[in-house]
């Protein structure tokens, strides 16, 4: 049978504030919003606002979303690298897993950094 824990204050701090769980805060946040904003809130907007106010909003909202999606893949993609010392000794070998997540998380850094910087500006001008 299991060691049967008393929650208190302190115990529930020390998990709130573990590495561990701030990967899976930071992974169900990116994943969460990359979901929303995809399939809920550009569907809902374009079909709700006229097309200029609709603009308008893509305008303000996807440089927030961006940067917020490059922070975190970021975050992500160093603690995964850290923890998984293999990847680096493996970084040629995307069919092992660890590196695959890696190859993953690092793409995600990359398409999000060219949305940014580079697709961003261009279709703003």
């Amino acid at each position: 049978m299991a060691k049967i824990e008393i929650l208190t204050l302190s115990s529930l701090a020390s998990l709130a504030i573990s590495p561990n769980s701030l990967y899976v805060v930071a992974y169900g946040w990116l994943f969460g919003t990359s979901v929303w904003v995809t399939f809920f809130g550009g569907i809902i907007a374009f079909k709700a606002l006229p097309r200029q106010y609709f603009g308008a909003l893509q305008h303000k909202t996807f440089p927030i979303y961006f940067l917020q999606s490059i922070a975190l893949s970021s975050l992500l993609l160093t603690r995964w690298v850290f923890t998984h010392p293999d990847v680096l000794t493996y970084i040629s070998r995307p069919n092992v897993a660890d590196v695959a997540q890696a190859y993953a998380l690092g793409s995600v850094v990359l398409f999000q950094g060219v949305n940014k910087f580079v697709i961003g500006p261009l279709t703003s001008k």
